[in-house]
């Protein structure tokens, strides 16, 4: 059911599926590309010369004839023994490069088009936010966070939430509404275990202020959106941020109104260890029903890993969005 190919990019493709154990493929929704870890045991059917494995090569994961993942080794960890460790990326690895860049009147997907030309990777399906960012100047930052820089700004100023992945060896720009998978994980259904947080602790606001510079009096306007209820429930957990000179006021209070209704809430965590389903990966929804914290909604990955070894497991780090 599971197969992995090697590719050395010279002509020359192996079937290892039969050499591999300890399989993880895991992926994460922000800020870090999916990998693919896997030992692959010397001496088995590959002994001619032309078999070899180095960094760069291409690796492919197939599981029940789906496409799981499409990466390049970054790691062969050699030893005495026949137990050889690999670890492989997606084109995501390429995006931890720092550059500069100057944009203006811009959507996210106009940026990662903008920085995949300019590092040759390969683009899939990329869904066009309506959002437009007036001006983003990114001074030797991470191309990631420039790109998770750009999506957070199209989810504060739209609401539109979007999740840059790499799909089987094409980066692809996905609303995460149009993600939802159609099963549910909980009670009587995959789920073996679970636990579940609720915090205040971080990314909780219940006071958004966000000032302007005015130029023509000299000083600050300020903007204010406070929930005085949790104010007495929680204590007073402010988020102060500073806005760009171009924006107007009705610009300001829509933004005003969005961060509050992000941002007043608890933040609720899950992890639910469960059976295998391969068309689970971080930036999907997920429908989770637990009665025992009357959970009944969809949730969003943020990060998910999968075991191969033996019977087909996988573990979820989900969040309410």
């Amino acid at each position: 059911m599971i197969n992995i190919c090697l590719d050395d990019k010279l002509g020359n493709l192996w079937d290892v599926s039969s050499l591999v154990t300890d399989v993880t493929w895991k992926t994460s929704r922000i800020g870090s590309p999916s990998s693919l870890e896997f030992t692959l045991v010397k001496g088995g059917l590959y002994e001619s010369r032309s078999f070899s494995y180095s960094n760069g090569d291409i690796v492919r994961l197939r599981f029940k004839d789906i496409d799981i993942f499409y990466g390049y080794i970054f790691i062969v960890d050699n030893g005495k023994d026949e137990a050889v460790k690999i670890t492989a990326y997606d084109q995501i690895r390429y995006l931890m490069a720092t550059d500069t860049y100057v944009f203006s009147g811009v959507t996210a997907a106009d940026i990662i088009k903008r920085i995949a030309e300019d590092f040759g990777l390969r683009l899939g399906r990329i869904d066009t936010p309506d959002y437009v960012i007036p001006r983003m100047v990114e001074d030797g930052q991470k191309l990631i966070d420039i790109i998770d820089k750009a999506l957070t700004l199209t989810l504060i100023h739209s609401g539109d939430n979007y999740v840059l992945f790499d799909d089987f060896g094409v980066l692809s720009l996905r609303l995460m509404d149009d993600l939802l998978v159609d099963f549910v994980v909980g009670d009587g259904s995959l789920m073996y275990n679970y636990s579940f947080k609720q915090s205040i602790d971080q990314d909780t606001y219940n006071r958004i202020k966000l000032v302007q510079d005015n130029k023509d009096s000299g000083g600050r306007d300020v903007y204010i959106a406070q929930d005085s209820a949790n104010v007495a429930k929680w204590g007073m957990l402010q988020l102060y941020q500073k806005v760009d000179d171009d924006q107007n006021a009705a610009q300001i209070n829509e933004l005003l109104t969005t961060l509050a209704t992000l941002k007043n809430r608890e933040t609720k965590t899950l992890q639910i260890d469960a059976i295998g389903q391969p068309n689970i990966r971080a930036g999907c929804y997920v429908s989770i029903i637990i009665e025992e914290f009357g959970i009944n909604q969809p949730f969003v990955v943020e990060s998910c890993t999968h075991s191969f070894s033996g019977s087909h497991t996988m573990s979820l780090e989900l969040k309410v969005i």
